[in-house]
């Protein structure tokens, strides 16, 4: 069995199973460390797999795969959240150390698994998830009680980016949405009277350290993120301390080692719900690449390595925009951004993710940090970018135009630092 307590040198190689784009700026991150990466995943084409040192196409699930996975790999983790979690086990018990386990990404698998563990130590943390019935026969979904409605439908398993989930209003409405799942086992959920949403992205190291980045507030479209803004403006000290201590027993009772994310929603009377726990560095935490000491992904890194977590201290405060390749054609024909424009700005930068493979989605974000952080600290309250007159809808305006350069030139101030990053989602 792998030694659980020395580190893992550089020149070593770590595991990935999944090929995405999370997986790819793993890659990238851990390469920068001196580390090799193997990833394992079944696309030939995977953003991860064609820059990884070692490419292993097969299904997650493979045990020839696992196996000549596990030759090589001294540690191993997941991209993203519906990797089998006996893929884990098998790993481990081939004397991989894997962070994270099996056990805490199986509770994140499945929202049944999630809500009642969130559910379990409401009274202590004065945090739980929202009101919720599981749905697993139709009778099920004739007796739900009205008070959970209006209410989301969600399947318990392999949802994501706001798939597998529906908006109810009375049990008809219910069981016409279960009806369309396959009649599989859901989740509703009720729909609350909501402020503001935010994630608290939080790193477990094997020796039990626990570090936390700024809280992050974010805003969605179709339950896709749109922006991330940190620190989060509407936030107040007390409900900051509690999420961030919440987000820690979270990580620490899952005996979870890794980067996690912890969504949460704020509600307009002040108290706090537990969302959703994302096993993995999370897409509202793709801003620390730039606007952090240490990324999320340099932490996974650490984590997987078994070397001390980096700092997690915010250089200046960022917003990012996600922003759909899709919502950049005009009339049917391709419209993109003058990326040339752009990078002529000194400060703006520009990461590509994946390039010309096939035809997927194009992701872009873009985080500009705001010149003030003084004022963001005396007034939460307020718009993290007041001073510098943004709103996010014109950002977002200008990027479907050519004349986005405005974004990184003229909306900015000079002494603001514009970052701007691209991907695409398979």
């Amino acid at each position: 069995m792998a030694d659980r307590q020395n580190p893992i040198l550089p020149g070593s190689y770590l595991g990935i199973l999944g090929g995405g784009q999370l997986g790819r700026m793993f890659t990238h991150a851990a390469q920068a460390m001196g580390y090799k990466v193997c990833v394992l995943d079944p696309d030939e084409h995977s953003p991860a797999g064609i820059v990884a040192d070692k490419h292993i196409q097969a299904s997650y699930t493979d045990s020839a795969a696992l196996k000549e996975m596990a030759a090589i790999c001294q540690a191993a983790s997941t991209e993203f959240e519906n990797v089998p979690a006996k893929a884990l086990d098998e790993l481990e018990s081939l004397g991989v150390f894997v962070a994270p386990r099996s056990a805490g990404v199986s509770i994140a698998q499945d929202r049944v698994a999630e809500k009642k563990f969130l559910a379990t130590w409401q009274k202590e943390a004065g945090i739980g998830p929202a009101p919720y019935q599981v749905i697993e026969k139709q009778s099920d979904a004739e007796a739900v009680s009205a008070d959970l409605f209006p209410g989301i439908l969600k399947t318990a398993r392999m949802g994501y980016d706001g798939k597998g989930q529906v908006t109810v209003h009375d049990r008809d409405e219910l069981v016409k949405a279960w009806n369309s799942f396959g009649e599989v086992v859901c989740v509703l959920e009720k729909r609350m009277d909501l402020a503001f949403e935010v994630s608290a992205l939080v790193v477990r190291g094997h020796d039990d350290e626990v570090v936390a980045y700024p809280i992050a507030q974010n805003i969605h479209k179709n339950g896709i993120l749109h922006t991330t803004t940190v620190p989060a403006p509407s936030i107040n000290p007390a409900q900051e301390a509690k999420i961030i201590d919440a987000a820690k027993e979270i990580i620490r009772r899952l005996d979870y080692v890794g980067v996690l994310c912890v969504e949460f929603f704020v509600l307009k009377n002040g108290e706090v719900v537990a969302n959703e726990i994302a096993p993995r560095p999370h897409n509202s935490g793709h801003y620390t690449q730039n606007a952090c000491l240490t990324s999320q992904f340099e932490q996974q890194v650490r984590a997987m390595a078994r070397l001390p977590l980096g700092s997690t201290e915010l250089i200046g405060p960022s917003i990012m925009l996600n922003i759909l390749g899709d919502e950049w054609l005009v009339s049917g024909k391709k419209a993109e951004p003058s990326w040339e424009k752009i990078l002529k700005a000194p400060s703006a930068k520009r990461r590509l993710n994946r390039l010309g493979i096939r035809n997927a989605t194009l992701k872009a974000s873009v985080s500009a940090l705001a010149p003030n952080v003084e004022a963001i600290s005396s007034s939460r309250t307020k718009p993290v970018m007041r001073d510098t007159k943004v709103k996010l809808e014109t950002i977002e305006a200008d990027l479907n135009k050519d004349t986005a350069t405005s974004v990184a030139r003229q909306r900015f101030p000079l002494q603001s630092t514009a970052l701007l990053t691209t991907s695409t989602d398979t």
